[in-house]
């Protein structure tokens, strides 16, 4: 039988045992601390990861890949020479077969005619003034006239007095005839048209106009016709909103611009024939702002800024231009883990030109055929994203 060592020596075995285990206990609270230090390390640096991955993505953004103007690209930076993911279309640069033409073509009513009679044979001599005319070739000449001198009408506002009881009375002048001199209609309209529709400076718009219409205007005058103008739209654009939101489809957007001496967002919502436009800033009651949006309930095509996203009557469609952009710089920020980007776009530049040919053709739909072909590029693409952003953290696997 082994000794049984002596109780003293027992006592401190297990006093000894007793030491250890708690020793024992803290190294392991404290590997756990270790632990757990670590993996909040670890998510920290994932976290930290995916933010310079987004920012360098946002960094390698510029207006072809993104909703940014061309302002805002270095001018230090040389930009690729194919900046876009639309493929050739294989037509030829310029007018199109088929397209109309802007030539310019003979009158049949021309103010003057000259007749150019030959004098003599240009072989033999002989004087050609009874010779037979045996044919004409018409050229015409498109001239343009001086400004003729301005059209003054004198409104002469006549008093007479009775004769009965002495009162004084004086005839009524034309409606917008309130001054002792002042510009006609035709050259508000003109003005108007210079700096409205043209965007010319004031000064220059006044040269103009004074120059097509031989009337002198004032730079203080081309300045005021803008409000003018603006203030005589308000049933018009009350009729364009009318129409706009009975439109099956609208385009609805917003840009920065300097108004009123500082920076705000025009907002606009059109169709092909209709533009509405109003200014405020991004929020959503500036969006509402327009009369427009509100309530509509047809297709509001956008870009992904999330301020429309209170619209909930309306169905929202991607504007493929914004989503070419955001594809492309996706792509180009990643090409090897973002293949599923260049699918992508490529089956929206196919799926556009089988539209396109389809209304050409009178179609009013794609067939059966295309429409699956559409489909199944479509479902292959967004898998191919998910299974390749699937072990991905940050903006860019969202």
């Amino acid at each position: 039988m082994p000794q049984v060592p002596p109780s003293e020596e027992l006592a401190a075995l297990r006093a000894r045992a007793a030491v250890l285990e708690a020793q024992n206990e803290v190294l392991a609270a404290q590997l756990a601390a270790r632990d757990a230090q670590l993996e909040a390390a670890q998510a920290r640096l994932a976290v930290l990861a995916g933010q310079i991955e987004e920012l360098r993505r946002r960094l390698g953004k510029d207006s072809s890949t993104s909703s940014k103007p061309p302002s805002s690209d270095s001018p230090y930076q040389k930009k690729p020479k194919d900046r876009s993911l639309r493929r050739r279309s294989g037509r030829r640069p310029g007018k199109q077969p088929g397209a109309p033409s802007s030539t310019l073509r003979q009158s049949d009513h021309p103010d003057e005619r000259v007749e150019c009679w030959p004098a003599a044979c240009e072989r033999c001599g002989t004087d050609l003034a009874d010779a037979d005319v045996i044919g004409v070739q018409r050229r015409q000449v498109f001239e343009a006239q001086p400004a003729p001198p301005p059209e003054v009408t004198e409104y002469r506002v006549v008093a007479k007095c009775c004769p009965c009881c002495g009162a004084v009375t004086e005839g009524l002048a034309p409606d917008g005839v309130t001054s002792l001199v002042q510009y006609g209609p035709g050259v508000h309209a003109r003005a108007a048209l210079a700096v409205c529709a043209h965007y010319l400076p004031v000064a220059r718009a006044a040269k103009l106009v004074a120059a097509c219409t031989g009337v002198q205007v004032s730079v203080g005058f081309m300045a005021s016709v803008r409000g003018k103008a603006a203030g005589r739209l308000g049933p018009f654009m009350d009729r364009v909103r009318d129409l706009l939101r009975s439109a099956g489809v609208l385009y609805a957007d917003e840009t920065p611009a300097r108004a009123a001496g500082k920076l705000h967002y025009v907002h606009v919502a059109c169709t092909e024939f209709l533009t509405a436009l109003h200014t405020g800033d991004r929020s959503k009651e500036a969006i509402d702002a327009g009369g427009v949006l509100p309530g509509y309930a047809g297709t509001i095509v956008r870009d992904g800024y999330a301020g429309y996203d209170h619209l909930s009557d309306a169905l929202h469609a991607w504007c493929a231009a914004h989503g070419l952009r955001d594809l492309k710089g996706l792509y180009e920020f990643d090409p090897d883990g973002q293949l599923w980007a260049r699918s992508m776009a490529d089956l929206l530049i196919h799926a556009n030109k089988q539209a396109t040919a389809a209304r050409a053709a009178g179609q009013r739909s794609l067939s059966e055929d295309q429409l699956a072909e559409i489909r199944s590029w479509y479902g292959g693409a967004v898998a191919k994203g998910i299974a390749d952003n699937q072990n991905r953290r940050g903006k860019t696997r969202t």
